[in-house]
């Protein structure tokens, strides 16, 4: 939730108004006391006139024009926007299993790290979206279908295994193969649908990238992209024992998300990726809507005027 706002923010200058009332009962309640003291018999004074209730009588006015500034807000239409849960939507997380993702620059590897944040990213998307899995390398398949079974998700992305190869290109089209599955709304609008894709590579076999954009730009589905790792990662071939620099291709994946209307982000250990996740499913899971507080500040002023009135009846027997 953000914070307080006002569809109408050119009334608050009826606050001018609020103000200009609160100095002119100063006013009055010092020529009140300067009286007073000219009236020079102060044992008469205090025989004839009632006892006062002090500062006790100032509370009343507070109240009042607490009241009168809080009519004032509400009639500004106050407002601040809240997070509503999506409806139908559907996530597709492509994540890269290539070979490349066994480096140890993101402790304690690429892919277990990407695992466990892929994991959390679950929990940071509404029950009622469905997200499905596709993992790729040399080609890609489809894991899991679109579902809000999470458990049938997270065990898919628990046994995934290393492979040769990146084919980002595959992964999107496999992606998006997966969400045409979705049956639409019932009233024929288009489910709302993104693919979130993390890879740590460039496309070196399969579906150029260029082909795939223009069929998710064609079917109006966003994809993220996280490049995941550092320029600094390596591999070791396990029958030669030649290490092989495994730098992560950050430009590639920006194009993507780019031309889709996807958003790109960069993840150098699994704490940023979580975060990344997390935002991910913060922007995808939720739509923002603007939620009036006008009922509210209309009944912080009624309940200012009640205070102002039981008080003026309790010290002066009258009302203000």
């Amino acid at each position: 939730m953000n914070g307080l706002t006002f569809l109408s923010p050119w009334r608050l200058l009826a606050l001018v108004a609020v103000v200009a009332l609160a100095i002119t009962y100063v006013v009055f309640q010092r020529r009140r006391s300067q009286y007073a003291v000219r009236f020079t018999n102060l044992e008469l004074l205090s025989s004839v006139m009632p006892k006062s209730p002090g500062w006790r009588r100032h509370l009343a006015a507070g109240a009042q024009l607490l009241a009168i500034t809080a009519l004032v807000l509400a009639f500004a239409q106050p407002a601040h926007d809240i997070k509503v849960p999506r409806e139908r939507a559907t996530v597709m997380l492509a994540i890269d299993v290539s070979l490349s993702m066994e480096a140890t620059d993101v402790k304690p590897s690429r892919i277990e790290a990407a695992k466990a944040a892929a994991t959390s990213f679950l929990d940071d998307v509404p029950p009622k979206v469905n997200v499905g899995l596709v993992t790729f390398a040399g080609t890609s398949r489809i894991a899991v279908a679109p579902t809000t079974d999470r458990r049938a998700v997270a065990d898919a992305i628990a046994k995934a295994e290393l492979d040769d190869g990146t084919a980002i290109g595959n992964a999107i089209e496999s992606s998006l193969d997966a969400l045409n599955s979705m049956p639409p709304a019932p009233d024929g609008a288009q489910v709302p649908a993104a693919i979130v894709l993390m890879s740590d590579g460039t496309t070196t076999m399969g579906v150029p990238n260029q082909r795939a954009i223009q069929d998710a730009i064609k079917a109006q589905v966003p994809v993220s992209t996280i490049a995941f790792g550092t320029e600094g990662g390596t591999v070791t071939i396990p029958n030669t024992g030649e290490v092989v620099p495994v730098p992560v291709d950050a430009p590639s994946l920006a194009k993507i998300a780019k031309a889709t209307g996807g958003q790109t982000y960069e993840a150098a250990t699994q704490g940023q990726l979580s975060d990344v996740y997390s935002k991910i499913g913060s922007s995808i899971g939720y739509d923002t809507t603007i939620s009036a507080l006008t009922q509210w500040f209309v009944a912080l002023a009624l309940l200012g005027f009640i205070v102002a009135g039981a008080l003026a009846l309790a010290w002066s027997n009258r009302l203000p």
